[in-house]
């Protein structure tokens, strides 16, 4: 049955089918039963499922994410939300030093099948505190994996995915894609670890976007076909465990790669995917790279320095513009209404 959905509609649908099939799946997390309901991926549920399945929490990260853990080793699957990303820093150690190892540390015996929703990005000027995207902490840390599907049919079949996992999944969600709309199936379904996607085909560069800037590198395809550039576009859509094969095999083809994401460069994602892109295909293609993401402050508030912070569609051209040309000659394309942006509704 083909119908459409919001992004943040598809997490209802997969949160509620999983919960409806599985008596293990509870949710909790700081919100969830408010009337916003997590911008509304909630909503109904706490009534549908009873609070003693889905329930709100204290704002206690470390004490939370601690039972969320043992829920799971005790034979649940819990769901655990955090409205934005930056505060699961204050339960690291209950994540990387209890979730990701309890399964080697018992030989196998033990299993932690919990997902960390995170929701990351900027909105209407949140700053330094609450606009990072912190992911490449996680996957760094054998033992967790981590998602940050794009499109709403990647976020049911990604959450899908996750629930079923024996192992912890940290779950990226970026607050510009939550109103985004597509098509997303009735029937339940997985997007598996692991497997990336060719959002676009092309022939001269790679652009390889990690979450809301996977949308930037397609409104950027869309400028260089008008100066005669074909682009493939490329969502890793899991990053731990990454799908390098499908990247290799597009940068053999093209020569050319911008990876784009939506973190600073240092040590993070955009790094790893270019160590992994060289060490597979060095001295059997040449190849030109670049990585772009966060300038290298902390994020700011007001819009005329996000516009300086963020890469968007239009400076990725601009770069690709220049790879691809050879002839350092600058290219910025003008604005475009007919090549539509992302606008935040809020309320976060």
């Amino acid at each position: 049955m083909n119908r459409t959905l919001s992004f943040i509609d598809a997490i209802r649908d997969a949160t509620d089918r999983l919960m409806e099939r599985d008596p293990r799946v509870i949710v909790m997390g700081l919100g969830v039963d408010d009337p916003k309901a997590i911008l509304g991926s909630t909503h109904g549920l706490p009534e549908k499922y009873g609070h003693d399945r889905i329930f709100d929490t204290p704002l206690s990260e470390d004490a939370m994410t601690g039972i969320a853990i043992g829920m799971a080793q005790a034979g649940l699957r819990p769901i655990h939300i955090h409205i934005r990303m930056d505060f699961l820093m204050l339960a690291m150690n209950q994540l990387v030093n209890v979730a990701a190892k309890s399964h080697y540390m018992y030989g196998g015996q033990l299993h932690v099948p919990l997902v960390v929703r995170a929701i990351i990005g900027k909105s209407w000027g949140q700053g330094a505190q609450h606009s990072q995207s912190l992911y490449s902490f996680f996957t760094h840390v054998p033992g967790l994996k981590v998602v940050a599907p794009t499109t709403p049919h990647d976020a049911k079949g990604c959450l899908m995915e996750a629930v079923e996992d024996n192992n912890p999944v940290i779950f990226i969600e970026h607050r510009l894609l939550h109103f985004q709309k597509g098509h997303v199936p009735l029937d339940d379904y997985t997007v598996p670890a692991g497997r990336a996607r060719v959002m676009q085909i092309g022939k001269d560069i790679t652009l390889v976007g990690v979450s809301y800037m996977q949308i930037e590198c397609l409104r950027a395809q869309k400028y260089l076909e008008e100066v005669g550039i074909s682009a493939e576009v490329i969502d890793p859509i899991w990053l731990s465990p990454l799908d390098i094969d499908t990247i290799v095999k597009s940068v053999t083809k093209t020569g050319r790669m911008i990876v784009v994401d939506n973190d600073w460069l240092s040590c993070g994602v955009s790094s790893e995917i270019v160590a992994q892109v060289i060490e597979c295909i060095q001295g059997q293609t040449p190849i030109k790279i670049k990585r772009m993401g966060f300038a290298p402050v902390t994020c700011p508030t007001t819009p005329s320095l996000e516009n300086l912070f963020y890469p968007n569609a239009r400076s990725v051209a601009s770069s690709a513009y220049e790879m691809v040309s050879n002839n350092n000659e600058k290219w910025i394309p003008e604005e475009c209404d007919a090549i539509p942006t992302i606008k935040f509704k809020g309320p976060f």
